[in-house]
């Protein structure tokens, strides 16, 4: 099977072990990741916006680079949902491609078969899963059922886990009072688990979340449960 990595823009400039691990994880697994050098931006921040016109040029970007793969992985609910619910909408010819673009769980569980990556983590974990994945991946428990799988781990379950933790991309910039409000909920929600890590399926959720953890001196790390996946077993 031929895989590329579709990196995301959060991710390539800010977060990216999350991309190493990827790799990682699927090469201990056997598969050989390619990594088109000519990707772009998934076009999601200007289609949300209302600036679909200025975002088909990414759109048709992505399926001129990746449209030879026999599927694409991408470690975000978030973009993989852009591209498999308004890709198809936006442009027609990119339904093919869209349809073979994964967020890791979804890869892994329902593409590879495999929920035991060889991975060993010893730390308390509780997993929020964001929005997009919840929502409109409907990722369900894949990314649990490979966390349970990995050695030494202890998950602790999150209340009120799918409420959202009030980032939403642009909606955290036009509405910072309420996304704080709904920040500082999730956060408490966090520290009563009493785990050491929160582990989620974005950066960009992990980012905001992350942040409102640190003010509160909480002592837990925001963590891609892919860098988890990929702790190698000894």
């Amino acid at each position: 099977m031929r895989i590329a990595l579709f990196i995301t823009c959060v991710n390539d400039l800010a977060f990216p072990a999350t991309g190493i691990a990827v790799t990682r994880i699927l090469r201990r697994l056997g598969h050989t990741v390619d990594f088109p050098t000519d990707q772009t931006c998934c076009g999601q921040m200007h289609a949300n916006t209302g600036y679909r016109a200025e975002a088909m040029p990414m759109v048709r970007n992505y399926v001129d680079v990746f449209d030879s793969y026999d599927a694409i992985v991408a470690p975000s609910g978030s973009c993989t949902a852009m591209i498999r619910d308004q890709y198809p909408r936006l442009h027609p010819p990119a339904t093919s491609v869209a349809a073979r673009t994964y967020e890791l769980s979804e890869l892994l569980v329902d593409v590879l078969g495999v929920t035991d990556v060889g991975a060993e983590f010893p730390e308390t974990v509780t997993y929020h899963p964001t929005c997009h994945g919840l929502r409109m991946l409907r990722l369900g428990d894949r990314p649990l059922t490979l966390l349970r799988q990995v050695r030494g781990i202890t998950l602790v379950e999150l209340g009120d886990a799918e409420e959202c933790c009030g980032f939403g991309g642009t909606f955290a910039l036009k509405n910072p009072d309420v996304s704080t409000a709904m920040l500082t909920d999730k956060c408490a929600r966090v520290r009563d688990t009493g785990a050491r890590v929160l582990a989620a399926a974005d950066n960009s959720c992990l980012a905001h979340i992350g942040g409102g953890l640190d003010r509160h001196r909480s002592g837990v790390r925001a963590m891609h449960y892919a860098e988890i996946l990929a702790g190698a077993s000894s």
